[in-house]
């Protein structure tokens, strides 16, 4: 029973992260041959990015209520077969405009897929095996970005980016059968009402804010309309603030935040994560419109930071046994935020040795900071409160990513106006990265907060 808990469910939940790993790596890696086959600026593209990233952070607060409500199991296998669909029309679109939609709906699934395979992990492991647990469910996903940029570049290069999106289809298969062979259909005896006006609130202030931001520079609709929907967006949001500390159940319980350690994981946590997620965008259109690589080129580079992450995962739970999550927080931050800034020292004739180097020392540092923030989040979390708290992280952690998006290509867009040139070259890409490196280490403070015990439950430190 044990290996059940610890090793076998989170290894059937990695299923459905190695999915949503691998494509968004791939895209990434495809992002420039699916902009000139759709006849649109490689920036344009980062709104496929965001339109998922947009239907996760509408969908993933009510995934919780959903789990409670219908049984786990039910909530996931669903949310793999809409993923699949998903998969499959992005496969058949021919428009930028179709892209999104199809993204969208693969947003549907994935809003589902991981909070509710992480919820069935929480209320199945107990705290002293969670960081292990979490670990287990990481590495296996892990190689979906080791695999994904040059399985991604190989197809691009060689074949067409519309086969990458139908590997999603055995995966999808494989990961039902498995949840409905092993995973209990866990659901709570009272479910409270579903909060319908947060739910609406925080999906149109979720995507007018993130529509609007991604869609500015007159991609798919005018610049005015994008100003409407910004303003629409952050005039809903702020609406829901409001609304749920006066509601007895809200979507998103912000009562949480309260808890230090929770409110590290989403305020210090959002800025670390707004510069890693920039940094999947900026990459690839790096190594192949500034450096001239070919796709598959480009992917072979990029997978060296997934390596690194999937390495790191081995060794997190001794070094945060160690240290403490405090003081691996505070310096992995900075050093993090460094290796981002370096990626602006990038020129074509760096040596590839080099190049890989990097990528796989900013893997390393980027994937302790994540497990330390995903296991810190609830070191101080009841069990009642699990559902909520997973819903209020995993909505911060997708609008954080999809801000990443929106700010890289903004950084990408006013360099090249203040350069005075229409395509992207290498100058445009460093003050990106410095930008996205400045939000991440802002994060800083937050972790300075942190009590030098914190978390020491879940590592078995002593204090």
């Amino acid at each position: 029973m044990a290996i059940s808990r610890v090793f076998l469910t989170p290894l059937i939940v990695a299923c459905a992260l190695f999915m949503e790993n691998m494509d968004a790596t791939v895209i990434a890696t495809s992002l420039p041959a699916m902009a000139l086959d759709m006849g649109e600026s490689p920036i344009a593209l980062k709104l496929a990015m965001t339109s998922y990233l947009v239907s996760l952070a509408i969908f993933i607060p009510i995934s919780g209520w959903m789990a409670d409500r219908f049984g786990a199991r039910t909530i996931f296998r669903t949310a793999i077969g809409v993923f699949m669909l998903g998969s499959i029309l992005c496969g058949l679109c021919y428009t930028l405009d179709q892209f999104v939609a199809a993204r969208f709906i693969q947003g549907v699934g994935g809003a589902m897929m991981v909070p509710v395979g992480r919820l069935v992990i929480l209320r199945t492991v107990s705290k002293v095996d969670l960081v292990k647990a979490l670990s287990y469910l990481t590495i296996p996903a892990l190689v979906g970005p080791v695999i994904g940029p040059p399985l991604g570049g190989f197809i691009t290069t060689y074949f067409h980016w519309r086969w990458i999106f139908f590997i999603n289809i055995p995966i999808s298969i494989l990961g039902i059968y498995l949840a409905n062979r092993f995973i209990e259909n866990l659901r709570e005896e009272q479910v409270a009402p579903l909060d319908w006006i947060g739910f609406v609130l925080s999906a149109v202030g979720c995507s007018g804010l993130m529509f609007g931001l991604a869609s500015a520079g007159r991609h798919l609709v005018n610049n005015d309309i994008s100003a409407i929907c910004v303003v629409v967006g952050v005039l809903s949001l702020s609406t829901y603030v409001w609304h749920a500390f006066r509601t007895p159940h809200p979507l998103l319980n912000l009562r949480l935040l309260s808890i230090p350690t929770l409110r590290m994981n989403v305020f210090g946590g959002s800025l670390f994560r707004i510069g890693v997620g920039a940094l999947p965008f900026l990459l690839p259109l790096l190594f192949q419109l500034g450096f001239g690589l070919s796709p598959f080129q480009s992917g072979m580079l990029t997978c060296a930071s997934a390596a690194g992450a999937m390495f790191v995962k081995t060794i997190t739970n001794t070094v945060l046994k160690r240290y403490g999550f405090r003081n691996v927080l505070v310096y992995n931050t900075l050093l993090g935020a460094a290796s981002m800034a370096a990626f602006g020292l990038l020129a074509a004739d760096s040596p590839h040795a080099m190049v890989m180097a990097l990528l796989l020392i900013g893997g390393c540092l980027r994937s302790m900071q994540f497990t330390s923030l995903n296991a810190i989040a609830y070191a101080d979390i009841e069990q009642p409160q699990m559902s909520q708290a997973t819903s209020l992280t995993s909505v911060a952690q997708q609008l954080a990513i999809g801000l990443g998006v929106t700010i890289g290509g903004f950084a990408l867009q006013l360099s090249m106006q203040l350069q005075g040139h229409k395509n992207l070259v290498t100058a445009d890409f460093w003050p990106a990265f410095l930008l996205i490196a400045i939000i991440a280490a802002s994060s800083l403070p937050f972790a300075l907060k942190l009590r030098p015990d914190a978390g020491s439950e879940m590592t078995g430190r002593r204090r």
